[in-house]
Parts: C-alpha cells; structure tokens; sequence
C-alpha cells in the first residue's frame, strides 16, 4: 500500500541541514520548509478559507481536543470530514490532543492505557487513549494525523522523562495499529525527551522503527531559550529519515522557523501570529509593531514598507490603530491576515535562500533587520 503522506527531497543546502521538497498528501503538493498556520476550531481565528489560500497557505491545523469536545467528531464525519466542514480544499492537519489534555483540561491521572481527565469546558470525566485519539482523528479526516504521546515540561527530570518516553513509544505503536485509513490518511509519530541527548536517540529510534510516514519533534517551545531549542534540534533532526517530513510542532516566531529550517526541519505550526494580532503586535521586516501605541495616531504608512500584503497594500497604521481602540473586528483581521501572510512570505524567502545556497547569509540580513541583538543572533 502506497502511504498517504510523502516527501519528496528536491535540494540539500551546501553550507546547513537545510533541505528544499515537496510534501505530497491527498489534497495537494506544497513545497517546503512550510509554516501551516492554526484554526483551532476547524477555523483560523477571523479569517476566510479564500484569503487563507490567497496568502498561499497549504496546509493548516486545526485541534482534535477542542473538536472532540465541540461539536465532536461524529457531527465531523456527518458532514464529510474537515475539509468538507470548513470548506478548505488543501491540507489539513491535527494533533492528536495529547498537549491540550496535558495544558488544558483538570484532575489528570496518566497511565498506561491512557489519560483520565475532566474536560476545561464542562468538567466531564473523560479519557483519551492512543486508540480513542486515532479513532476521533480517524473521524475528522485529516490527511495528517499525530499520534497520541506525552509531553513533558523540558526541565522534568531524567528519571521521569525516561518513562515518559518509553511511554510514549508504546502509545505510538498501539495507535499505529489502531489507525483504520493509513490509504488517504497519514499518522505521525512524535520524538520526545525533552533536553537528554540519549533519550531523544531513544525516542527516535524506536518510533523510526515503527515506519511512521512522517516524524514530529515535540517538546519544545515550551519554555526553554531559543539557544536551548537549536541545541537539541541539532542532535535530534538528523536523526529522522532523510526520505520522510520532518514536523517541529508549536514553533512559530520568525528567528525559530529560520533556524529550525537551518537545521533539517520542514514544517512548522504556531498560533502566535494570529494571538500577537488579536493584541495589536504585528510581525514586519524592521521588528514587532504594536500598532495600538499612541504614536501611531497619525502614521499614514504601511505596517510594513517591505510587505505587499492586503493589508499593507489597502490601510494605514492609523487606521488600524483606530479599529483596534475602537473594539473593531475588522482591525483584528487586517493584523492577522498581515501577520500570516509575512510567515508564509518568509518561508517563500527561505524555501529561494536554500535554493540559492545562501541560508545563513538570509538570517544573517534578516536578522539584523529584525533587529534581534547579536549576542541571540548567533545562536545558530
């Protein structure tokens, strides 16, 4: 059986870990390095699948936890799965909801057969098993499905993130098998162990073992540096098959998604775009703006003079401030749409350095137009 899901290598980059390819699936080839942005609830917060596709966006997210408590999955499937529910004709991703239970929910007790925990909605018992993950994702019809694991905070001991881990490893075999449409749905395994070189060689091992289609590396952006996260990136990429994607999950700033491609990586997820944006903060080529600041009042420019976005294109900054201090839903999604559109533009920009062979000459430039200082600039 052909799997769903497939990477096709097109260049390696000289001077870096960094790769240009395609990722084939069901709906659709996208090139990466690919930033996939996040629509939680089968929706990316205030915008339209067609701007979506507009700004060039592939692949999107949207989370199994929340869907499975609302509306739940059956109601999913009735309508003939995501892409159907919300009218998206591309790739569609979710997680297995593994992180939300562990974030989210209350009164957790892990165990071997799963996690039994009260939902953060209407404190309902319940209890997600590897098989109950895949059965929900199996129902929402995603074309990429994670598998169920356990994410422990990064500075958690050895001893517990050892267990964790072999954990994790049996949750991934036990959903492998559970997985009812491996034909035109693809289930990813996740590498853990935190910061411990030797467990993160374990992880791997085993899941690489289990002939996933593609690997995830999770773990990470929660709360460690950023010189703490390349660390363990450089030991851990190269340790997944050169023939399969590589996915770093929850990583969305736009120094991480340089580096992380500078390391092997070739999609990323994030919903910090969209939550700066609802606040006001949009991501340009000189730097974050908090459009909402008063010294904005009067500035008839562009967010960003380098953009060519709908945003940028159309409104000013004085506009948009207005529409913000004004409670105004239409600001939130001109920084949004903005926000999305400079990630997906970045990794256009990429994707053309790894071409070009001149990654590191691309950070460097951004980077110092970013303004990002140097000491945290050369933590690549």
């Amino acid at each position: 059986m052909e799997p769903a899901i497939k990477y096709r290598l097109i260049k390696k980059e000289k001077h870096t870990g960094a790769r240009l390819g395609e990722l084939i699936t069901p709906h659709g080839t996208f090139p990466t390095p690919m930033f996939m942005p996040v629509g939680t609830q089968a929706s990316v917060k205030s915008l339209a699948p067609e701007e979506l596709d507009a700004m060039g966006a592939g692949v999107i997210l949207s989370n199994t936890y929340h869907l499975w408590l609302r509306p739940g999955e059956q109601i999913v499937k009735e309508a003939g799965g995501l892409h159907q529910f919300m009218n998206w004709k591309k790739g569609i991703l979710t997680d297995s909801g593994g992180f939300q239970v562990f974030s989210l929910a209350k009164n957790r007790d892990i165990t071997e057969e799963g996690v039994h925990f009260k939902d953060h909605l209407s404190g309902a018992k319940r209890f997600l098993s590897p098989e109950v993950a895949i059965q929900v994702e199996n129902d929402l019809g995603p074309d990429i499905m994670m598998s169920l694991d356990e994410c422990p905070p990064f500075f958690e001991t050895y001893d517990y993130v050892q267990k964790s881990v072999a954990r994790t490893s049996r949750w991934a075999e036990r959903g492998l098998k559970a997985h009812q449409h491996p034909d035109y749905q693809g289930l990813f395994g996740i590498v853990q162990g935190a910061g411990f070189k030797d467990l993160r060689e374990q992880s791997a091992k085993d899941l690489v073992s289990l002939d996933f289609p593609g690997y995830s590396i999770g773990g990470l952006s929660v709360g460690e540096s950023k010189a703490e996260m390349n660390h363990v990136l450089d030991f851990t990429t190269p340790l997944l098959p050169e023939n399969k994607p590589r996915y770093l999950m929850g990583v969305g700033s736009a120094d991480a998604l340089i580096d992380g491609a500078i390391r092997g990586v070739d999609m990323f997820d994030c919903v910090l775009p969209t939550r700066i944006a609802r606040n006001g903060t949009c991501m340009t080529s000189h730097g974050r703006l908090v459009v909402k600041n008063a010294k904005y009042a009067h500035d008839f420019t562009p967010l960003d003079d380098n953009c060519d976005c709908y945003t940028c294109r159309n409104f000013t900054r004085a506009y948009i401030r207005h529409l913000i201090k004004a409670d105004e839903t239409f600001g939130l999604r001109l920084t949004s749409y903005h926000n999305l559109y400079f990630l997906l533009h970045l990794m256009q920009q990429v994707r053309q350095a790894i071409m070009d062979d001149n990654l590191l000459e691309f950070r460097e430039h951004f980077f110092e137009m970013y303004g990002f200082n140097k000491k945290n600039a050369k933590n690549f």
